[in-house]
């Protein structure tokens, strides 16, 4: 059974309805077993010995209409091995869920606020999922990319897994079936950081195409080939 031993938080923004995760652990790829989301729909995160199917059918029992507290608690009555687990919900109304099994191993827990849930296991104490919680409360004025990452940063900055930390992964949905941001750092020394490099370089040489994209109402899209970010992209990579 893989350990997926963790930190993350899973949000919405009330602003912009946009829904996601960022999460950080001491294995390679966690992005690729721990992070799920939906426009309209919600977020999922589901770490410690990870079960990646309470991920997929909770977001199922969402889009189906239950709520955040009710998609939870289904897919673990359903689960036999659902005290090794941990698993964050939020809802497309912005309410979130949390549990956390009683044989994870410890430090674990998780807290849940106005619109996130924040959890951790086998971290050195419960100063992890404080201080992302205060780093997501605090930046309330930013995007939900940017308010992710900062409480990512924040709970590396305590010291995170006590094993150290290998991978990180962020992923946003706004209005589309495709994610409006997915960056993996699948294996690194120091994970959040490079995840942050990666951000900022995104920031600049992609969000400003996601909003013109073509979307399921609008296939062409509204891209324009003279919006200097085409031009930019035209550019040989080093000298954007």
């Amino acid at each position: 059974m893989l350990i997926l031993t963790t930190f993350s938080i899973t949000a919405r923004c009330p602003r912009t309805g946009m829904v996601g995760t960022a999460v950080c652990t001491a294995i390679p790829g966690v992005g690729a077993l721990a992070s799920f989301g939906k426009a309209g729909v919600g977020a999922v995160s589901t770490q410690s010995f990870v079960n990646p199917y309470l991920g997929i059918d909770a977001l199922t029992l969402l889009t189906d209409g239950k709520n955040a507290k009710e998609a939870l608690e289904t897919v673990l009555a359903a689960d036999p091995g659902r005290e090794t687990r941990q698993l964050a919900v939020v809802d497309a109304q912005g309410n979130g869920a949390g549990f956390t099994g009683s044989d994870c191993i410890p430090w674990f827990g998780h807290q849940v606020g106005d619109g996130y849930v924040v959890a951790a296991n086998m971290m050195v104490d419960e100063q992890t999922t404080a201080a992302m919680a205060r780093a997501f409360v605090a930046s309330a004025a930013e995007s939900l990319p940017e308010r992710l990452l900062q409480a990512l940063e924040a709970g590396n900055a305590t010291g995170g897994d006590f094993r150290g930390r290998q991978s990180a992964s962020l992923l946003v949905y706004k209005t589309e079936e495709y994610p409006y941001l997915s960056l993996r750092v699948d294996e690194h020394p120091t994970p959040v950081q490079e995840l942050r490099r990666i951000f900022t370089v995104t920031q600049r040489q992609l969000l400003p195409l996601m909003d013109v994209m073509p979307t399921r109402t609008n296939p062409l899209g509204d891209i324009d080939p003279n919006d200097p970010n085409i031009a930019l992209l035209i550019k040989q990579v080093g000298e954007r």
